[in-house]
């Protein structure tokens, strides 16, 4: 839960120490703006995949489901701020076992909403269609964009850090993880 008003605080003091004055016209109202921010920045915080995933149970469909390039923003936590990118999801349903398309989608956008670390963001959706459809197989890539590396430190936009969390089936037979894989590049050069 974000304390708006401990955040409008923090960035009247933010504001001052870089020499500013909060009392400025054009940033009077900019720490009731940061903190609604930060507020839709962490949303994902407090919620949890078994609030989205719902099993559909279907008639014998065990092939792969895949989601590509899901968009989202996410916030890192060593320099706070953005990194953007896409998503791709892909899963082995278990028996049936399958949910709606929008709610992987929602899964990336709600690890998505959270202070971290791109690493801890992949592993997160994978492990959340993984326990929550008892899935025989999880595949998850993001590719991302980190504002830190472009804004800051070494300065190099455009350059994109690739990582992949793969689980069960995927990681046991490599013809299946080339198959997800090929399907998640569309015949796009592969990420890396």
């Amino acid at each position: 839960m974000v304390d708006l008003e401990k955040v409008e605080r923090a960035t009247r003091l933010l504001l001052e120490g870089i020499g500013e004055d909060p009392a400025r016209i054009g940033l009077v109202e900019t720490p009731r703006r940061v903190a609604c921010m930060w507020q839709e920045l962490v949303a994902g915080m407090d919620k949890k995949a078994e609030e989205i995933i719902k099993v559909i149970p279907v008639e014998q469909y065990d092939e792969i489901i895949l989601l590509r390039d899901i968009p989202f923003v996410s916030v890192c936590e060593h320099h706070m701020v953005p990194f953007i990118g896409r998503v791709h999801v892909a899963y082995l349903p278990q028996e049936g076992k399958v949910t709606g398309l929008s709610k992987l989608a929602r899964v990336v956008e709600m690890e998505a909403r959270k202070l971290q670390v791109q690493e801890r963001m992949t592993t997160a959706i994978a492990e959340d269609v993984m326990r929550t459809l008892d899935a025989r197989g999880v595949m998850v890539v993001v590719e991302a964009e980190h504002l830190c590396m472009t804004i800051r430190g070494t300065q190099k936009p455009g350059t994109i850090t690739v990582t992949s969390v793969v689980r069960g089936l995927f990681r046991e037979n490599q013809a299946t993880r080339a198959e997800a894989l090929a399907l998640m590049t569309g015949g796009r050069r592969p990420p890396g």
